[in-house]
């Protein structure tokens, strides 16, 4: 019998995450490959377009091959760091939010300590109103105060770590707990 056929493949996580600008971005990809495949995980970068020939507009063909891409992986690893504000990469919440209705595990890091209200209330001038709602100022809009690290709709779907190898810890736990249940199935 031949004992590679005998071997699992490691599981795919795709490599959600503002990385994408970096000016650094290919030589940052290769880093987060190795720390992948030091968790035992296969990393799955996000496509830059380049791989398609087709003639249609770049934008349609990034998009066409990172939804691809989520699909044949087993989960996502989130950079949620603040991105041009206080809030994420509006690209990776979409690409976690799709995860997520495909039934893929999330793991996230790079969320700022504190949670979100605290955060809107040191970057933006914020007050109680009569019913005790803290709102900004300047809009009278609502800030969600959950004590939550995020809007509760990551928050609650997603498994928050303080760094990168935490996130692939953890993605690599639920991947493996994910198997041994499918495993056990009839």
């Amino acid at each position: 019998m031949n004992e590679a056929l005998d071997i699992a493949p490691r599981p795919r996580v795709y490599l959600a995450g503002p990385d994408v600008f970096r000016p650094d971005a290919k030589a940052h990809f290769v880093r987060l490959a190795a720390a992948c495949d030091a968790a035992g995980l296969e990393a799955v970068p996000p496509a830059d377009g380049s791989e398609d020939p087709a003639p249609i507009p770049l934008e349609r063909k990034i998009y066409e091959a990172n939804m691809r891409l989520l699909r044949s992986a087993d989960g996502v690893v989130a950079n949620l760091e603040c991105f041009r504000g206080l809030e994420p990469d509006s690209g990776t919440v979409f690409e976690v939010g799709a995860a997520v209705a495909l039934g893929l595990p999330v793991a996230a890091y790079g969320v700022p300590e504190g949670n979100y209200a605290q955060r809107v209330q040191a970057a933006l001038p914020c007050a109680q109103d009569a019913r005790g709602m803290l709102r900004e100022r300047a809009t009278g809009f609502a800030v969600e105060d959950f004590g939550q690290p995020l809007n509760l709709m990551l928050a609650c779907s997603i498994h928050v770590e303080p760094t990168l190898e935490a996130a692939l810890k953890k993605m690599a736990g639920l991947l493996a707990a994910r198997r041994a249940q499918e495993a056990g199935k009839p």
